[in-house]
Order: structure tokens, then sequence, then C-alpha cells
């Protein structure tokens, strides 16, 4: 079995989303659960997927999803005073035959402040999801990896997942470039609540990804955490701007194809389900 521990789904008819502008215009339609089943997934693949907008109205829309979805990654605004009311609220919309509530997530790589994951009210917000049981995806770049390392460290009893290992810039790879992602990896790969999920690398790598070392930036980034705290996502559907589900797969087993055995399943299963789905049935 696999988990796609990170995917979307979303309709820009019902929401807007600020950052589909010309350059996804491929990618600005309507995703639903019929389209993620239409990929080369295989048959027993479960999925979590993850908010795309800043709207209360998207995650009672995704917690409303049918398999393979098993977890959403929702949204709430961890500045307001009442998180846990918000969080509670959106528990009432889950389905014992549905997806679960199973983390939050904040575009801060779009916030204009980049310390903004170490404003006093985030923080008090993130504590609050780790009094829920609900771990933090961290989405930012170089530029707010200082806000996040200090967010990680202010709520150490909290769970935080590193969305798309940190999103190196692939596709201005040098050694300057390397290295300083790579001392980022390794300050968060420190904190010992803190995973990482290798996913999103295609697109950050560019249009002409296969000749970029897409593959050395998956590898390291497991070998920066250990398979025990590292998972895979597809970032499906902003991944087809490069390629299809089954490539962004197989380009990833590919470049862990050193791993043992069990390492390989926790990369691809056993991380997101402790991660996400501890407690929770898995669909099939």
């Amino acid at each position: 079995m696999i988990i796609d521990a990170h995917h979307h789904l979303w309709d820009p008819a019902d929401r807007d989303h600020p950052w589909m502008d010309d350059s996804v215009a491929p990618i600005r339609r309507r995703f639903d659960t019929d389209d993620l089943r239409a990929t080369a997934m295989p048959a027993d693949t479960a999925t979590i997927v993850v908010q795309a907008v800043h709207d209360p109205s998207e995650t009672p829309w995704l917690l409303a999803q049918p398999a393979p979805v098993v977890g959403v990654v929702g949204w709430v605004d961890l500045t307001a005073p009442d998180v846990a009311d918000q969080l509670a609220a959106l528990r009432t919309h889950e389905r014992e035959d549905g997806p679960r509530l199973v983390g939050i997530r904040h575009q801060a790589h779009d916030e204009p402040d980049p310390d903004w994951l170490a404003r006093a009210d985030v923080v008090a917000g993130v504590r609050a999801l780790a009094a829920a049981g609900l771990p933090f995806d961290l989405l930012v770049r170089a530029r707010e990896h200082v806000a996040a390392v200090t967010l990680v460290d202010a709520v150490p009893e909290a769970t935080f997942v590193l969305d798309h290992a940190g999103k190196p810039d692939i596709a201005h790879d040098d050694t300057d470039v390397a290295i300083a992602w790579r001392a980022r990896m390794q300050d968060l790969a420190a904190r010992p609540n803190t995973t990482c999920k290798v996913s999103g690398l295609l697109t950050e790598a560019g249009p002409d990804w296969r000749d970029r070392p897409v593959a050395r930036y998956v590898h390291e980034a497991v070998e920066a955490f250990g398979s025990d705290r590292s998972m895979w996502g597809s970032d499906w559907p902003v991944s087809t701007l490069a390629a299809d589900w089954r490539t962004v797969f197989d380009l990833a087993s590919d470049a862990l194809g050193d791993l043992s055995d069990d390492d390989r399943d926790a990369v691809f299963r056993g991380t997101a389900d402790r991660v996400y789905l501890a407690g929770t049935p898995t669909q099939t």
C-alpha cells in the first residue's frame, strides 16, 4: 500500500485562488476525486488532500470527498483567538466513512511578512493545534526559514511537516544553492518534532526538470531526515505542470532505490500513516 501524503483538489468556480495566475493556466480548472482516480496510481493507494487557499469554506468541502482521500490537511485562521473552536467546528463535518481532519496548513510563503510564522498570535494558534493533536504543515522557502525554526522551537510539543522539502531552487541549482538548502534541511532535521515531505520537487525544477538533479534532492532530503521522518507526496495536480502522477512516483522510487524494504515502506506509507493517520481508520 502507498500513501500519497500531499495532493490537492479544488474548483476555482467555487472560491478564488489568488495564486492561480496565467503561469498555471493548465490546472486552473476543477479537479476532483474522479480526476484523481483516473491517474495511474495503484488501486490500493490512500491519499492526504491539502488545503490550497485561505478560505474557511474549503476544508468542509475537502472533508466531504470520497476515497481514495483518507485525511485532510485543512486551514484555520491561526491568528484568531478561537482556533480551538474553529477546529471543533471543522470536526463536525467529518463522516464516519470519510476522511478525517489530520492537520492544518497556512501558505506562509505567500505572506508579505517573512517572519509571519514567528508572530506571537501564530505561535499561540499552533499551540492550539498541538493541544488538539494535529500536525502543522510548514510551507516555506529560504525567506521564511528562520521564522519556521523559531516556531518549531517555540512549540516543541507540536508535530511539524516540512512541505516540498523546503522548496529548494532546483531550477537554478548550483553549488551555493545546494549548500544553502542542505544547511536549512539539517537545521530543521535537528528538531525531532519535524518531519519532511518529499513532494513538489519536479515543479521546483522547472520545465526542464529532466536536466536538473531532482533525484539528488529527493535522496538528500530523505538522507537528512531519515526514512522514519520522511514521507512522499505527489503534489498532484500541480505536479502535472511537469509530469503525470506515475512519472512523479517513479522518479522518487528510483531515487530511493538503495533503501531497504522497511525504509521504502516508511517513506511511501509508514511515516504518513504515523504522523497523519494514527488512530484513524485507513480506507482502501
